[in-house]
């Protein structure tokens, strides 16, 4: 056997288990193991089946060979002959340059993985040069201004002995006076590139992986028929529970290195909360696991809940995404990693529902139009809007669901025919959704307007809408009385609204807990919580719909 027809079966057989199909695998790894590949191409497409294997493994026997392939990947000859070739591949002993953002650089710098400033790609040295005297202490910010030293020159000059050039910025932007939105503001005005230099498997795709989750073998084929998400709701994971600090750091951590080097970014993720990360065991399908990651309190939106997850098949992180809920109704981010499209894809769309749906009460979802396509010709390209379509959601825009119909029955007469890219943009102009019979969707956008009421909200505000209903302020010294604070700033004005004065004294006390909710440990609890008040949801709907 050649190892370019090694490669091919190993691809050919990638959705076959167990039997004389693990046989064959392990044949084609044992050639694949001692062989040069001839093309970069072939050795990222040998990486990316062994990270398949690693999540959807045949048998243990299978499984310890694709484990030491992976660990020994970046050693390989051929990978080494196209190593730089490689650079922001994410996997092992290559390098990744980013533009990071604040939340990101400064968890990366935290971690001691070497980040470092690219200068090579720096295309505005006047920008950082005009900010380094604000970030200085006043005898070196006067030293730049007389010298004016190239920012690199004045950099290596004013860091601390064994620290970086990029991990003094961040710990100058992080010493600036002013909160956390400031210093993000600041941080991310400066744009400035950064690196993190080729290095093992401590910060790579090529072998991350959860170690307190099980491992489960395959022996049969995947699900590839359509499940109902319906029915799929009213069963729930065999397994939720609250993971410790220590193991929700890891889980974050983990899944900020899987969109880190793949270059992206979402806030659910890089501001998570490792006080409040939810591990969800499916039980359907085995070897699915969700991390949820809640929000630190500062950066929780006033109303909706934000969770970042990851999802994890065998540990391995094998796509990302965030929902944001309200009214028993979560707008879905969804991302499939593409090693790992095609692999029961709908099934675990079906199943992380299930999850929210246990988790947050969820019972109706909304996909918006970057998911769909708008904007996004990730999602065009693969065809997103109909692989929701099959499942059941359905465009809330009149007009749009006339274009899906006329589409349908173009298909009739030609099954052959695809919506080109140009009809995919206009079905994907609109939101999408998805309604139980206890449970509707939402109009965001409104919802969004009336959040931004809270602008310019003091703590003044907060105390008065303590005082009216009840509460008294907490002491500053408090175990989380800032967030608590900050919950009750930022919901002030949409109390100013309410009708208080007809409800009764019970009622404004569960008000109460609803708000000290939202900067308590757990947006779960805010939920549920304002999900079982039985006057809230109908008063802000009322203010949501004027």
């Amino acid at each position: 056997m050649q190892p370019g027809h090694a490669l091919n079966t190993l691809e050919r057989l990638k959705l076959s288990f167990g039997g004389q199909v693990a046989v064959e695998k392990r044949r084609c790894l044992a050639l694949l193991a001692r062989t040069r590949l001839g093309s970069r191409s072939a050795v990222l497409r040998l990486h990316e089946q062994l990270c398949f294997m690693r999540a959807y493994p045949d048998d243990s026997i299978l499984l310890r060979e694709v484990v030491r392939l992976l660990r020994g990947f970046a050693r390989r000859p051929d990978f080494r002959r196209w190593r730089a070739a490689f650079a922001n591949s994410g996997i092992a002993g290559t390098g990744i340059h980013y533009r990071f953002y604040w939340p990101t650089a400064r968890r990366l710098s935290a971690s001691g993985l070497g980040l470092r400033i690219d200068w090579e790609a720096h295309d505005d040295p006047d920008r950082l040069a005009s900010g380094l005297p604000l970030l200085v202490a006043p005898i070196a910010a006067a030293w730049l201004r007389a010298h004016a030293p190239e920012p690199q020159v004045a950099i290596a000059r004013l860091k601390r002995p064994h620290e970086t050039d990029a991990d003094f910025l961040i710990r100058s932007v992080g010493g600036m006076p002013g909160d956390e939105f400031t210093r993000e503001a600041w941080f991310d005005a400066l744009d400035t590139p950064m690196r993190i230099d080729a290095g093992g498997a401590a910060f790579s795709r090529t072998l991350a992986r959860h170690a307190a989750s099980p491992t489960y073998y395959f022996a049969g084929p995947l699900r590839r028929d359509t499940p109902e998400l319906r029915a799929e709701l009213t069963r729930a994971p065999k397994r939720l529970r609250l993971a410790s600090p220590g193991e929700g750091a890891r889980l974050i951590n983990l899944a900020l290195g899987a969109i880190v080097t793949r270059q992206r970014d979402i806030d659910g993720i890089t501001y998570g909360n490792p006080a409040d990360v939810w591990v969800a065991d499916d039980g359907t399908l085995p070897g699915l696991q969700w991390a949820f990651i809640g929000l630190v309190p500062e950066r929780r939106q006033v109303l909706r809940a934000s969770h970042g997850f990851v999802t994890l098949r065998n540990g391995v992180p094998i796509g990302y995404g965030q929902f944001d809920t309200l009214f028993r109704c979560a707008d879905v981010s969804f991302n499939s990693f593409d090693s790992f499209r095609g692999a029961e894809t709908a099934w675990i769309f079906a199943r992380l529902l299930a999850a929210v749906h246990a988790l947050l009460g969820a019972t109706a979802f909304t996909l918006d139009g970057y998911q769909l396509g708008h904007h996004n010709e990730e999602a065009i390209a693969s065809g997103a809007w109909w692989f929701y379509w099959k499942l059941g959601f359905r465009p809330r825009d009149p007009a749009i669901l006339r274009l899906a119909q006329r589409e349908l029955a173009s298909r009739q007469k030609n099954p052959a025919r695809r919506s080109s890219p140009a009809t995919l943009r206009r079905l994907a102009a609109g939101v999408m959704a998805l309604e139980t019979g206890a449970g509707r969707a939402i109009d965001w956008e409104r919802l969004a307007r009336l959040g931004a009421i809270v602008t310019g909200a003091t703590e003044a505000d907060a105390a008065q809408a303590m005082r009216r209903l009840g509460v008294k302020p907490p002491e500053l010294q408090a175990v989380r009385a800032q967030d608590l604070l900050l919950a009750w700033r930022r919901w002030a004005p949409v109390l100013q609204r309410l009708p208080l004065a007809r409800w009764s004294p019970a009622e404004r006390r569960a008000l109460a807990a609803v708000v000290s909710a939202k900067g308590g440990p757990s947006e779960r609890d805010y939920l549920e919580r304002f999900d079982t008040h039985p006057r809230l949801g109908a008063a802000l709907g009322k203010l949501v719909r004027s």
